[in-house]
């Protein structure tokens, strides 16, 4: 059996974004140009990284992982909002929303676990600099990358799985641009509460904990930074590290609000609105705060362009 739009009985609707708003086709065109700047932004700096060797330093290797995740993450959720929008077809099958509920879920574990390992990496390289080469190698970098992956998709596929288990009472109109958690939670008519506790615990064990552990790391690196005697290492260890702890607020601060308060205390187009600068607006900026203040990340922005410059006058 069908239903309007070629929506099929069976599919969840998306009720989407600024249903309320009397310019939704304003603020959607907006969505859409951050999306595109957050997928040029990110694409270009991991292809960078990749391209210049002076970038292959486990700093910028990590960091070419987290712009790969936002990428996939702004790919996962934007492009369904926005076609839904101009086409009038807000459907999506059950395994279409099982799957972009994980790949959110995936994402957003991945990049609390890599944030909390790039603080480390630079507790060791301020604080441990004799010691840093011995200690992150190629291979422990490379692992921490996959561990940050692994540890996302092992997370996302046990509440993936628990929560599409849950079985329906009649609407399946989901109140949010994409098939997130708590949204799908209400539309169960079975007793959620004691899953609702899992997630909170769910956010004390990816949130908390690792916004702990890198606040820790930088309050120790921050004491070793001002007995520095070099003035010009002081303010390379100060520039670096301010953009990782801009890009941690970023993040973790519109998550912590999500997910550890309680669903009844955020009306629902707040919690969107959050949604937006978790899923669009911070994988936007992440690239453009790492690039703008990091010397090295510019000098091989400027060595790219250059050679291929010098090549066009060639031709």
């Amino acid at each position: 059996m069908w239903q309007g739009n070629g929506s099929s009985t069976s599919d969840f609707i998306l009720l989407g974004l600024f249903s309320d708003s009397q310019h939704p086709g304003l603020f959607i065109t907006i969505i859409l140009l951050l999306h595109g700047m957050a997928v040029v932004g990110n694409l270009g700096l991991a292809l960078l990284i990749w391209a210049s060797a002076r970038l292959h330093t486990p700093m910028y290797i990590l960091l070419s992982q987290l712009s790969v995740m936002d990428l996939t993450l702004v790919s996962t959720t934007v492009p369904k909002t926005v076609s839904d929008f101009f086409l009038g077809h807000r459907g999506i099958s059950p395994v279409g929303c099982a799957l972009q509920l994980f790949l959110y879920l995936m994402l957003g574990v991945a990049e609390c676990v890599l944030l909390t390992l790039m603080a480390l990496d630079r507790y060791l390289a301020i604080c441990k600099p004799l010691r840093y080469s011995l200690i992150m190698t190629p291979r422990v970098c490379m692992q921490m990358a996959t561990g940050s992956w692994a540890g996302g998709v092992l997370v996302s596929l046990v509440h993936t799985m628990y929560v599409m288990h849950f079985s329906l009472c009649g609407s399946r109109r989901v109140q949010h641009f994409f098939c997130e958690v708590m949204a799908l939670l209400k539309l169960s008519c079975e007793d959620t509460s004691t899953y609702e506790k899992m997630v909170l615990a769910s956010g004390i064990a990816f949130l908390l904990i690792p916004f702990g552990l890198i606040l820790t790391s930088y309050i120790l690196i921050l004491f070793t930074v001002l007995h520095m005697n070099s003035p010009d290492g002081r303010n390379k260890a100060l520039a670096t590290c301010s953009s990782h702890l801009a890009v941690v607020s970023l993040y973790f601060g519109p998550a912590m609000v999500i997910y550890m308060t309680p669903g009844a205390i955020l009306p629902p187009e707040v919690d969107q609105r959050l949604f937006v600068f978790d899923v669009v607006i911070t994988p936007m900026l992440n690239p453009l705060i790492y690039s703008l203040r990091n010397k090295d990340v510019l000098w091989a922005l400027k060595k790219v362009l250059g050679s291929r410059l010098m090549l066009k006058q060639k031709r």
